[in-house]
């Protein structure tokens, strides 16, 4: 590879031959792909060349000599120098866009319909829907004349071959995090089903089509396009779907125990254009034990149920407190009494909601549901509704004191609604990655226990064992002080940051801003994926960074134009980074 680099020789693979320069840019701008895809008709294009063809015969081509040289050359076999390949993989991109894109998102439809969400007391292997995307993944592997291997229903893995024993690893997830079927409805009134896609305008609605499964989708169709074409590929590339990433995180380095690590890892499943750092995760977990409510001077109410999020990585649209109460007329209006009072004081961004039911007062805190890993771009019912409840007894003592009030004072005192760990005293920022946030996320009770989780993204600056040490002596100071029965537990891992060097990222940094017509500069991200501790290990979207994250939220989607243009810069970027002699 180094001799090819230094002495210039012509490759020959298959039936192409190229010579690869250092870093050309590619002269199909985003503008002109737009152009391109306008004028191109699928009914027409049964291949590449015919694809090739059309391209030929618009007008404002004929213009943009460069290219047109660059086509005629590669339909000729001839050698291609490196701006000219760049131009072809483009093409291919394009071509793979026009050619199979209604088909990608039915296959997308097709995955969505699959409910692959972890059911307590069941691991994800023995899930029978997860046996259900095995076998849907493994007949799209063969029509697509892809190698699949399924490793014990753990991860599933697409390959295609190159003329190398080098890997690249191409990471998407999938399994998705549980729904309130409730929650999915549009502001309309329209009531969505998370698990079948439904397009209206240019969304595409559906738990999994953010994250991950639209990941999978476009990797196969790229891969498919590129075995069709008999593209020639210098390395091999593994798609490596995972089935835990949302949850245990067990599966890939079950994988890697059995297997050989990719060279080379780069996960579908973050933000464009290439991701280089990934905050730390944290998950902080506060265990009450079920206790028999005590009355207080004038307290008579007792919360007997309580809801948050179904997963630590995950902020609902809304929280809820089932309240019984010998007076619930009273109550009610007292609540929405204080109620109008703490919203007004906090923003005004969220509603408490207060009203009476056949088994007694319903207490609703809605918010605006979001990623755990981006906590400012939702508004967090969890932390309110929990808040809230001390805020009532501080103000009158409404409630019998319980586990539920114990958790309300414990997130009240040192979380309350604030996202960046400042009621705690933990909050610090990276220049580059930006700052520690916090989220009040999960509530799980059952008949003796009510755990509340909050979870942390943790950037760079600060040794994850000292913020683990300083978390636990804060709590324990707060633990002694309040006299709440209550343990704690708290995993903590390691930021990534990965040095922005060598040919390969800086492929992958051209192929997304040129596409996307983005500032041509790497980003950071607070949520992790599966390649934070492996080798080489970066995002390439494929969602875009100064857009809200739908995944995680109720009601999430997927812009059609953005899966197509997905489609067409994850095609690129294979034939690219499989068409460089060194990625170093």
């Amino acid at each position: 590879m180094n001799v090819l680099l230094k002495t210039g020789l012509v490759l020959v693979v298959g039936f192409v031959n190229f010579v690869y320069a250092a870093a050309p840019m590619a002269n199909i701008s985003a503008k002109m792909s737009s152009r391109i895809i306008a004028n191109s008709n699928v009914q027409t294009t049964d291949k590449f060349d015919d694809f090739l063809t059309q391209v030929l015969s618009i007008e404002f081509i004929t213009e943009q000599q460069a290219l047109t040289l660059a086509i005629k050359k590669y339909r000729a076999k001839e050698t291609l120098q490196g701006p000219e390949l760049h131009q072809l993989q483009r093409l291919l991109g394009l071509y793979t866009r026009v050619k199979y894109g209604d088909d990608a998102i039915n296959t997308l439809a097709q995955l969505v319909a699959i409910p692959t969400f972890r059911v307590d007391g069941l691991e994800q292997h023995a899930n029978p829907q997860f046996h259900k995307m095995a076998d849907a993944l493994a007949n799209i592997a063969k029509d697509f004349n892809l190698t699949f291997r399924n490793i014990d229903n753990r991860i599933f893995e697409v390959s295609i071959s190159g003329s190398s024993n080098e890997v690249v690893g191409i990471h998407a997830h999938a399994d998705v995090v549980p729904v309130k079927p409730s929650l999915w409805v549009l502001n309309d009134g329209t009531k969505l089903n998370p698990f079948q896609l439904t397009r209206i305008g240019n969304r595409m609605y559906g738990r999994g089509t953010e994250d991950d499964k639209n990941g999978i989708v476009v990797s196969m169709y790229a891969m498919k396009v590129i075995q069709e074409e008999n593209i020639p590929l210098l390395r091999n590339f593994h798609l490596l779907i995972d089935t835990t990433e949302e949850t245990s995180s067990e599966a890939i380095p079950y994988y890697f125990d059995r297997n050989a690590t990719p060279n080379y890892n780069l996960a579908l499943d973050g933000g464009y254009p290439v991701v280089i750092a990934e905050k730390g995760y944290a998950g902080i977990m506060a265990t009450f034990p079920v206790r028999t409510a005590q009355d207080n001077i004038t307290g008579s109410a007792k919360i007997v149920g309580i809801t948050g999020g179904l997963a630590l990585n995950q902020i609902p649209g809304a929280s809820v407190a089932n309240i019984m109460s010998p007076e619930p007329t009273t109550l009610v209006n007292k609540l929405n009494q204080l109620g109008a009072k703490f919203v007004a004081a906090n923003g005004g961004n969220f509603s408490i909601n207060a009203i009476s039911k056949p088994q007694g007062v319903e207490l609703t805190v809605k918010g605006v549901s979001a990623h755990s890993s981006e906590p400012e771009s939702g508004v967090n019912p969890v932390s309110r509704i929990l808040t809230f409840v001390d805020y009532v007894q501080q103000q009158e003592l409404i409630f019998k004191q319980n586990h539920v009030t114990d958790a309300a004072t414990y997130i009240a005192n040192n979380w309350g609604l604030d996202h960046l760990g400042k009621t705690l005293g933990i909050n610090f920022s990276d220049e580059f990655m930006g700052p520690l946030t916090s989220a009040v996320t999960l509530i799980k009770l059952n008949d003796t226990s009510l755990q509340v989780g909050v979870n942390l993204r943790i950037p760079v600056g600060r040794d994850v064992d000292l913020i683990k040490h300083d978390v636990l002596n804060k709590l324990a100071v707060w633990h002694k002080k309040s006299g709440v029965n209550v343990d704690f537990n708290i995993s903590i891992s390691e930021p990534m940051y990965r040095n922005p060097k060598g040919h390969w990222v800086n492929a992958l940094l051209d192929v997304a801003t040129e596409n996307l017509n983005m500032p041509r500069k790497f980003g950071s991200s607070a949520g992790g994926t599966s390649v934070h501790n492996l080798p080489n290990g970066v995002q390439f979207g494929l969602a875009m960074p100064d857009e809200k994250y739908s995944g995680h939220n109720a009601n999430e989607f997927k812009r059609v134009d953005q899966f197509l243009l997905d489609l067409q810069i994850i095609t690129e970027m294979i034939a690219r980074i499989g068409q460089i002699p060194s990625l170093e």
